[in-house]
């Protein structure tokens, strides 16, 4: 048998390619089973639940969506989901006009004490969160946003999301500066140039930035514990954690089902916007 035979010619096909897909198969069947499983258990019964690990139930019944959805308080889930978004929406929106102002300015403009700065808002991404809850809920008790939203958005309009600049910043210094320096040229003020040319070229790491903010706000679950006391001021994460509390003996496939129902617009947003992410990282920021 030749050495031909033997080995794979530069751009032949894979003999197996069934054996890469087997394994990548069960990889994905391994990675996705809690997913799956907890979709399984949302139409079990408790005993079920905690006496088989397979997700098949026995019988497929909705009785725990609509028990789950109604809870055990005056409110329906409907009400928590909309004050998530009360959240989520407004938090999103200061986040990328703070962020996307602060990484213009690193990136594009020579100032005094940029690389100190730069260096402290770095540093700072290093800090633990919870370090500055105390200093942080003190602020807000004093000037009166205690069980509001505020002190759930209002931060984000000061760019204090430091991982959000830092990655719109490493995109902007991908961006080649042919098209802003034509713009100013023809006249254009630095406003002008961010507006038109800079926030154009940066759609895909300001849609990253739009699906991150997104899910963690979605899953943020000690933010809204601290500041809020209102129950129907409660975002979907404290509704969970108040359904499983509620009474003695937990109905887990209520809880499953309404946490089953609370990753769909997390989930939806994300395949919404994958394609956005295959576009920066193929494109590196530079669009023709």
């Amino acid at each position: 048998m030749s050495a031909d035979i033997l080995m794979e010619r530069p751009g032949e096909k894979p003999k197996t390619p069934w054996l890469r897909y087997l394994l990548l198969g069960a990889t994905a069947i391994v990675m996705l089973y809690p997913l799956i499983w907890l979709v399984g258990a949302s139409f079990k019964s408790n005993s079920e639940i905690f006496s088989s690990a397979g997700f098949w139930p026995s019988r497929f019944d909705l009785d725990a969506y609509a028990k789950g959805w109604k809870t055990s308080t005056e409110y329906t889930f409907a009400t928590y989901f909309l004050n998530s978004f009360l959240i989520t929406i407004p938090r999103i929106i200061v986040t990328v006009i703070s962020c996307v102002l602060v990484a213009y300015a690193f990136a594009r403009f020579e100032f005094w004490g940029k690389k100190t700065l730069f260096s402290i808002m770095i540093g700072t991404m290093m800090l633990p969160l919870i370090v500055l809850r105390l200093p942080q809920y003190l602020v807000f008790r004093e000037v009166g946003w205690l069980d509001s939203y505020l002190p759930l958005v209002v931060p984000s309009a000061f760019a204090t999301d430091t991982f959000f600049v830092f990655l719109l910043v490493q995109f902007l210094r991908g961006i080649p500066r042919d098209m802003e320096e034509a713009a100013q040229i023809d006249g254009c003020n630095a406003l002008q140039l961010l507006w038109h040319i800079i926030v154009p070229l940066l759609k895909p790491a300001i849609i990253s930035v739009i699906v991150f903010q997104f899910i963690w706000t979605m899953n943020d679950f000690m933010g809204p514990l601290i500041y809020l006391a209102s129950v129907e001021k409660y975002p979907v994460s404290l509704a969970l954690k108040m359904s499983i509390g509620a009474t003695e003996e937990v109905e887990w496939a209520n809880v499953i089902a309404i946490s089953v129902v609370a990753l769909i617009p997390s989930v939806a947003v994300f395949f919404a916007a994958q394609k956005h992410f295959i576009e920066g990282a193929t494109s590196s920021g530079v669009k023709g």
